[in-house]
């Protein structure tokens, strides 16, 4: 089995990580409400996707 002859420094270890990184998820306005919501998903406020209402809260008694 290969063995590394020598140490793989610090820096040379955090070079190697520079890509490894989280990005920050992209964010959009709503075009009715205008909060900020994930691309492509009904927006939490005013529950809509595409103009069109996806949730209609009921009343509980």
């Amino acid at each position: 089995m290969a063995l590394p002859k020598r140490r793989t420094s610090k820096s040379r270890r955090d070079k190697r990580r520079t890509h490894q990184k989280i990005a920050a998820p992209a964010l959009s306005k709503c075009p009715q409400c205008g909060e900020i919501k994930l691309p492509h998903h009904m927006c939490p406020e005013c529950k809509t996707y595409r103009g069109r209402t996806i949730f209609v809260e009921t009343e509980k008694e």
